[in-house]
């Protein structure tokens, strides 16, 4: 049994062993996002965060969930978080937030009639 659930936590170290994959947890701790946003922020393409977002969600770190062309992903378990935090301190470092990118086009980040962006 000990040995299953070292396995376990082992498999959440790897998936989280790749630098975008923490920039994408530590964009998802501050609120759900879209593809083309986090592709953006991070200065990828869509097709490459896309494959790192289904490894995640394939690990159980994210949800997902649809609305008309956008796909938009959110923390499962903000618990997640203290692992990056506990990470940054050993390092002596931190992770930036990343803001709204400029030219994203999905209802979270496209201006509204008012001006407003609209809340994810």
């Amino acid at each position: 049994m000990a040995a299953a659930a070292a396995h376990r936590q082992a498999q959440v170290f790897r998936v989280l062993s790749h630098p975008d994959r923490i920039a994408l947890i530590a964009m998802l701790g501050r609120r759900e996002a879209c593809v083309c946003h986090l592709a953006r922020a991070l200065g990828r393409t869509e097709p490459y965060v896309s494959q790192h977002l289904a490894v995640l969600r394939a690990a159980g770190l994210l949800s997902r969930r649809r609305q008309r062309a956008f796909t938009y992903y959110a923390l499962r378990d903000f618990s997640v978080l203290g692992i990056l935090d506990l990470a940054a301190h050993l390092t002596g470092s931190s992770l930036q937030g990343v803001s709204a990118p400029d030219g994203c086009d999905c209802p979270a980040c496209r201006p509204t009639a008012r001006g407003k962006r609209d809340a994810h």
